[in-house]
This record gives structure tokens, sequence and C-alpha cells, in this order.
């Protein structure tokens, strides 16, 4: 493959700086949704409750986003609105009355970082069609930076000193920052002339989607996310209440965990790029029930963290091989495509929150047994699509017309 250019470099670059912004803050609920539980006497079942409505909220976002980028010229506009959805979303929350309030309120907040997925992937993917997981993986190292570093630190660090609230109302502040520093970037992130974008295949999309093999692809995406997301939302629970740890250590344990798998993402993307998706998925499937199920059978500390460092790492590098695999299936629309992936990813999935906090109400160690089973039926799954395709195989010219800053 050749080399990006400036102009791959510029988008990617301030993609992935948004991306990072957006996450951050909405990253923090990971360690919040123990707090806020905690702040009215509540517990996994609640915790797990706040994570599931909050990626409702996202699912509902994301078709529209998609749809809207697809038959937008600007969609660097769109992404401009997310920053301050969030910023003014997240902050009226922590104004909100009881849990109830709160709850909805915050799944509102998500919205707007739902709605710069399908965005911002849309593009990369339309621009660069013969490197589209190794794009998306360098746009999520951006994501996953601000919600799995950026987040779990500054949350538990606050956490520490400030109550759930007021540790919110400071971090909206990266939003507001890059609400303001994205204005002159938005202007130069646009598509082409109203002429040349087409109505968007609804019928068609639905046929890919309802077919056999895009059923089962369906079953794969929501169950590999109900294990990601099982494990994510038990994790700092788990080493406070299981382990003694504090917010700031367990917010540390788990953003070095996520790490991880976000340094590996776009040589997870580049290598399917090369190879195909399926053999990225299966190793990645079949690995995180392995280790999930030594987690849920271990009883100490070291043995927990050898298990959840391989097991949660692998499934989180393995998430813009699943996206790509997920465009190349429909091959077409693919902003609107994205959303309804992230849709399934982030808003069904996210139902593996829900499940692990009930189970967990008997023993948070059910948890991750719970996302072994549904990692492996995700691979099980996997083993009968024909997921043969390469970077290229569907490729089309770039529709997208990004001008980089020497650009008039």
């Amino acid at each position: 493959m050749q080399a990006l250019d400036k102009q791959h470099r510029f988008l990617l670059g301030a993609l992935s700086m948004g991306h990072l912004t957006n996450d951050w803050v909405t990253g923090t609920l990971w360690l919040l949704a123990p707090a806020i539980a905690a702040s009215y006497g509540l517990g996994p079942a609640e915790v797990g409750l706040i994570l599931t409505i909050n990626g409702i909220g996202a699912g509902l976002a994301y078709i529209p986003a998609g749809v809207l980028s697809d038959r937008s010229t600007r969609p660097g506009l769109l992404m401009l609105l997310t920053f301050w959805w969030v910023a003014i979303g997240y902050f009226t929350a922590t104004l909100a009355p009881g849990f109830w309030g709160v709850t909805l309120l915050l799944a509102i907040a998500v919205m707007g970082d739902a709605a710069w997925h399908p965005v911002a992937t849309g593009v990369l993917v339309k621009e660069m069609p013969g490197r589209r997981a190794q794009a998306l993986g360098i746009h999520a190292v951006g994501g996953s930076i601000g919600a799995d570093v950026l987040a779990p630190l500054t949350t538990g660090f606050l956490l520490g000193f400030f109550d759930w609230q007021t540790t919110l109302q400071i971090l909206v502040l990266p939003a507001v920052v890059m609400g303001l520093l994205f204005i002159p970037v938005a202007s130069r992130i646009s598509r082409d002339s109203p002429g040349k974008i087409h109505p968007i295949d609804f019928r068609g999309l639905a046929r890919q989607w309802f077919k056999p093999g895009g059923i089962a692809l369906m079953l794969v995406l929501i169950l590999y996310s109900m294990a990601l997301t099982a494990q994510m939302a038990m994790v700092p629970l788990y080493f406070q209440s299981e382990h003694g740890l504090s917010p700031f250590y367990a917010g540390l344990i788990f953003s070095v965990i996520l790490m991880v798998g976000t340094v590996f993402q776009p040589f997870f993307g580049k290598y399917s790029d090369g190879r195909g998706r399926k053999p990225s998925i299966l190793l990645a499937l079949f690995s995180a029930s392995f280790f999930a199920l030594f987690v849920g059978l271990s009883d100490h500390l070291y043995w927990a963290l050898l298990g959840l460092l391989p097991g949660v790492a692998i499934l989180t590098a393995v998430r813009p091989v699943v996206l790509a695999a997920a465009v190349e299936h429909s091959s077409k629309s693919e902003s609107t495509t994205l959303g309804i992936v992230f849709t399934v990813l982030d808003g069904v999935g996210m139902f593996g929150a829900l499940m692990a906090g009930l189970i967990g109400e008997f023993d948070l160690s059910y948890a991750f047994v719970l996302a072994a089973a549904l990692a492996l039926t995700s691979g099980l799954i996997c083993l009968f699509l024909n997921l043969s395709s390469k970077a290229g195989a569907h490729e089309s010219a770039p529709v997208s017309q990004v001008a980089s800053p020497a650009d008039p």
C-alpha cells in the first residue's frame, strides 16, 4: 500500500482528535455509573441499567445521523454540532433530580457522541476505500484514548475529591474547547455537490441484511458487542467491590486494559485489509471466550488481571475489522450502514451490560462467565459466514472531497 497523502493525514488527524474528545466525555460513564448508583443506594443491576439505557439512547441517534451524513454535502458541520450537544447534554444531566431523571438525560446527552460515529467513519470509508479497516482503526485509536484512557483516569482521579456531578461538570470542558477549535476544520470537510448525492436505497439495504447471511452477521455483531460490554460494565465495580480498589486504581487498571486493545486496532485493521476479515474476528472471539471464563473462575486479583487484559483488549482491538466487514456486506450507503451497525453494537449490544448487572447481583464473577458464553456463541456463528472480503474487493472511487489546511 502507498503511504497516506497529505489530505488523508489531515482527515485522519482531525477526525481522530474529534473522536477522542467526544468519547472522553461519554467514556466517563463506565466509572460514573457505579458512583451514580451508589449515591442513590443502588447496586449492580442499576449500574447495568444506566449503561443499557445509555446504549439505547445512542442507538436512537446512529441511524438518523448516518442518513443525514449520506444526504449532506457538509458532514463537517454535522460533526461540529456533536461537540455542543455533548457538552450541553452532560452538563444538564448533572442538574437533574433523582435516579431516573439523571439516567434519561445521560441517554439524551450520549446521542451527540453517537451521531459523530457514522458521520466521521462514513467520510473515512468513502475517502479511503482501499484502507477501510486501517482508517477505521486509526480513527478508533483517538476514541479509545479518550474513552478508555483519559476518561477512566480523569474520572477516577476527580471522584477522589468531588461528587459525580462536579466531576462530570469538569469533564465536559474538553467538548467545549473542541467545539471552538473545530469551527475552521468543519468548513474543510465537504462532499460532492448536491446533484451528485444519490438517494439512499433503503430497500436494497434491507434485502442485504435480511438474507440468511445478513441475519447471521447481525447476530455475530450483537453477541460480540454484548460480550465486550458485559465485561466493561462490571470491571470497575468488580475491582472496587470484590478487590477493594479505589476508584482511581480501578480506573487506572481499566484504562490500561483498554489501551492495550486500542494500540492494536490499526494493526488488526491493516492485517484484515490484506488477509480478510474472518481470521481476525474468529481469533478475537474464541480467545476472548477463553479468557473471560478464566476470569469468572478466578478468585485472586492477579489471576483476574491475567484474564481481563488479553480478553477485553482483543475484543477492543478487533472492532474496526467488525465495522469493515459490515460495510463490505452492504457495499453501499456507507454512513447509513455504519449507523445501523453502531446501533447494533452500542444500542442492542449494550443489553449485555444489563444482563451482566442482573447476574452480577448473585455473584460478579458470573458476569464474566456470561461474557464467555456470548463470545463463544458469536464465534461459532461466524464460522459459517463467508467473510472473505479484503480491502479493494468492493473498492470504488472516493466520493468525499476534503480540503487540506493548505487549500484555499
